[in-house]
């Protein structure tokens, strides 16, 4: 699947987004390794904390149906430039993404910017960052 394709994808999850405060919606498209496609978006909550990003939504539907191994994400706003995921997203995405997962920043004017989790989350915190060898 090429990256315009799982922008597509993207686009049209972006049309399910429940922002009744934002009014910001924005769509996620995440290709496993298996080929499928799990789609997402934000959804908002009046208490706000409650609310879960596009990238979120995506991942864990993924994980909900035994996808564990992913190839790409695409996610999509209607802004300026190109939209990049939170923080918690990216660190969301670090745990379950190898450091080279292919990540597709777009918009709804046709821009794509193609990167990697390294790139948007250079030294990640990790599973091995929680390792206690060697101490008492």
């Amino acid at each position: 699947m090429t990256g315009k394709e799982l922008m597509d994808a993207a686009v049209k999850a972006r049309e399910r987004a429940y922002v009744p405060y934002s009014k910001f919606k924005v769509g996620a498209a995440l290709l496993d390794r298996q080929g499928r496609v799990f789609s997402g978006c934000n959804i908002e909550n009046a208490a706000y904390s409650p609310s879960n990003c596009a990238e979120r939504t995506a991942i864990f539907k993924a994980i909900s149906e035994g996808s564990t191994k992913f190839s790409a994400i695409a996610v999509v706003a209607d802004s300026p430039d190109v939209v990049t995921p939170c923080g918690v997203c990216r660190q969301v995405m670090a745990e379950f993404f190898d450091p080279d997962t292919v990540v597709y920043l777009g918009n709804l004017a046709g821009k794509i910017v193609e990167t990697t989790l390294e790139k948007l989350l250079p030294d990640a915190f990790s599973a091995k960052d929680m390792r206690m060898e060697g101490r008492h």
